[in-house]
């Protein structure tokens, strides 16, 4: 695949992922239309040698993998792990504000958000919403809204002249986006409105009362590439959609029948201790059920653990050229100029020498650069599910990702050669 037809797949699975539900969607998609077999958590699982397979929890978690119990055995596994999760103001269970005859919707903060880039942006709404049907039913609809439906105003310098000297954004007071002006007689039902929503949706016809929802607001501005030579990605939630999709892409296009999988975790941007989480039991149980094709010998899971090795692949800082001070100025990623390994002497990245030797001899093969993050002493940096799944199953893990700008904003960016990159990597990753 060339660089452009990945960049334009890449820029559309972005756009029609505006939350962890949609991203999922959006990758069944790809593996169906692979010849990927959906399996259920609920179901006993006949699996095949060189078929291909994936599974899906609480609709914003995923799974695929390419079943072969010999390799499985006598190679081990070949992973990568990405999540599906990013920043984001979530709606209140009870939302409704109304103040001066303006409609307002109360939110939380999901993750840590950058604020000030949500003020005058053109924002939607998009989640998964729970109802019961007309037959007492409980189901669930994904919804977006696509149009901009609401707006975070600032307020004027004229009101607030001090505003350049130092801003403090109070989430609570400042963040409550502004969706309408109300009539002096005019009513407004949140839940009618996501009702109508869902029943736009021919299978969803259904619905009949609202009973719970998941929605998050996001901003409309499609994803796009920028700069004089088309060499930047803009876009939101390229941290860390962005990894799902080359993760995803490389397998899919993987021509070995090695087992591999992917697996992109829910709810990394708050910690990762959920069912659908890094911490939680998704990808012990898939490994148990995948151990068990391998027969009934003692030991075997831990068996093939000890073979196995996982890529968490999570975007890192790129050098800033405004703020070189904030980097270690011997490990200072450029974007466009591979992907980065990131390490941490405290383990908050997982890499160790046998992963980085490992992922550097695969750069070397497919003839990609790579570059090396380690954070300031001074300063404290993020982690990813790295550590946590190689701390759950006991791989051999190591952590990469692509350089960006403005990580956690609501629009970051990446460089246009660099998911390509890493996705080449990957797949012969894969492909070993």
């Amino acid at each position: 695949m060339s660089q452009k037809r990945f960049n334009t797949e890449l820029l559309d699975f972005l756009e029609r992922s505006p939350t962890a539900f949609h991203a999922v969607a959006a990758l069944k998609s790809m593996l169906l239309d692979a010849g990927f077999t959906a399996l259920s958590e609920e179901e006993q699982w006949h699996l095949v040698d060189g078929h291909k397979y994936f599974v899906t929890r609480n609709d914003s978690a995923l799974i695929a993998f390419r079943h072969n119990a010999q390799s499985l055995l006598s190679e081990g596994l070949r992973l990568t792990g990405a999540h599906t999760d990013s920043p984001s103001l979530k709606v209140k269970p009870n939302p409704e504000i109304t103040r001066q005859g303006y409609m307002q919707l109360g939110v939380e903060v999901y993750g840590g958000a950058l604020f000030a880039p949500w003020f005058d942006r053109d924002l939607s709404l998009a989640g998964r919403v729970n109802y019961k049907s007309r037959r007492g039913e409980l189901r669930s609809a994904l919804i977006d809204f696509s149009d901009p439906i609401a707006v975070i105003p600032s307020l004027a310098i004229h009101l607030n002249r001090g505003v350049h000297d130092s801003r403090s954004i109070n989430a609570q007071k400042e963040l409550v986006p502004l969706l309408s002006q109300l009539g002096e007689e005019e009513g407004f039902d949140f839940n009618e409105l996501l009702l109508q929503q869902a029943k736009k949706q021919p299978a969803h016809r259904s619905a009949q009362e609202v009973l719970a929802h998941e929605l998050y607001f996001y901003d409309t501005q499609a994803p796009s590439l920028i700069g004089l030579k088309k060499e930047f990605i803009a876009s939101a939630r390229l941290d860390n959609l962005l990894s799902c999709f080359l993760a995803c892409r490389a397998l899919v296009s993987c021509k070995n029948t090695h087992a591999s999988l992917l697996v992109c975790n829910d709810h990394e941007e708050v910690g990762s201790a959920t069912s659908s989480g890094a911490q939680g039991p998704f990808l012990k149980s898939v490994l148990e059920r995948l151990s068990h094709c391998c027969g009934d010998e003692p030991n075997l899971l831990s068996r093939i653990v000890a073979k196995s090795s996982l890529i968490s692949i999570d975007n890192a800082h790129g050098v800033h050229p405004n703020y070189l001070e904030r980097h270690d100025d011997k490990h200072r990623p450029v974007l466009n100029a591979g992907p980065v390994i990131k390490l941490n002497a405290n383990q908050r990245y997982a890499s160790n020498s046998h992963s980085v030797a490992l992922f550097k001899s695969i750069c070397d093969t497919v003839k990609v650069p790579h570059q090396s993050f380690v954070m300031r002493n001074d300063m404290a940096c993020g982690s990813t599910i790295g550590p946590i799944t190689s701390a759950e199953t006991g791989i051999n893990t190591i952590d990469v990702g692509v350089p960006t700008f403005a990580m956690h904003s609501i629009r970051e960016l990446a460089g246009a050669q660099d998911a390509y990159d890493l996705c080449k990597v990957i797949n012969s990753f894969y492909s070993r």
